[in-house]
């Protein structure tokens, strides 16, 4: 089964993981070392990284290696950046009117 990426990085332990292989590919273990769960639960979520193209493993003799494929991420950040679009012009606009002076009124006599 093809999981979604947005359903991926949900997870703040899926977040961290990808975070910590991003920098150079990590055996199974020495990823599971750096949480406080059990390894069948960070095997799930490796599993689930993996479904979703997000990370590849890579077996080296009796090690598995986890590796980022971190280009899947761009779906995310497309679908961010309509929303970053909307959000710098509704601030243009505020900016615009907050700098545009104002007439004061004048009193009746």
């Amino acid at each position: 089964m093809r999981r979604d990426v947005f359903q991926a990085i949900a997870d703040p332990t899926r977040r961290e993981i990808l975070n910590m292989i991003a920098h150079q590919p990590l055996n199974v273990n020495a990823v599971a070392e750096h949480f406080a769960v059990s390894r069948t639960a960070i095997y799930k979520h490796i599993k689930m990284l993996t479904e979703c193209g997000l990370v590849v493993i890579t077996q080296f003799g009796r090690e598995r290696f986890c590796e980022a494929r971190l280009e899947r991420l761009t779906e995310v950040i497309d679908w961010a950046e309509q929303y970053r679009k909307i959000w710098t012009e509704r601030f243009d606009s505020l900016e615009n009117f907050l700098d545009t002076p104002r007439r004061k009124p004048t009193r009746k006599k």
